[in-house]
């Protein structure tokens, strides 16, 4: 769909893309149907904003699990973690990269931190909402609620 390979989808490669996979609707609904997609009203579908779209909604559930690991790293209680916050928290002494002396402790939070910002976004923290949207693509992949609660109380040592 991305005819000219930069990595977002104009109106048009849209709408050549949706008839060249064979849907057939009216200019209409193709138009509502990018609208939809476009969710920061920009004119153009980013890769984000393209798999948000496609994602199922998260159950009540799952999304208080996030925010409870999401309240365990932001130590602050600010609404933002940032490296500081990551102290006593996250341990990266046993990171490979760390042990052999490739990277310091500070460079190997930063990359944690980038890890949930989308490609050429990285900040160095992580917002509410860059939490969530992460774990949401992450949630998309588990089947049951059971599972993924037991997968995110495993990784961040929740009660």
């Amino acid at each position: 769909m991305d005819d000219d390979g930069n990595r977002s989808i104009d109106y048009r490669e849209f709408k050549k893309g949706i008839h060249d996979y064979g849907v057939d609707i009216d200019d209409e609904q193709v138009k509502k149907m990018y609208t939809a997609f476009d969710s920061d009203k920009s004119g153009n579908i980013d890769f984000d904003e393209f798999l948000k779209a496609l994602r199922p909604p998260m159950s009540s559930a799952r999304k208080n699990v996030i925010l409870q690991a999401f309240r365990k790293l932001d130590k602050t209680g600010d609404g933002v973690i940032t490296i500081e916050d990551l102290r006593g928290v996250y341990n990266v002494r046993k990171h490979p990269k760390f042990l052999n002396g490739e990277k310091t402790e500070e460079q190997l939070f930063r990359q944690f931190l980038d890890s949930f910002d989308a490609p050429g976004e990285a900040d160095g923290q992580v917002t509410k909402d860059e939490f969530t949207n992460y774990y949401c693509g992450v949630s998309a992949s588990i089947d049951t609620d059971a599972y993924f609660i037991l997968m995110m109380k495993n990784a961040w040592k929740l009660d």
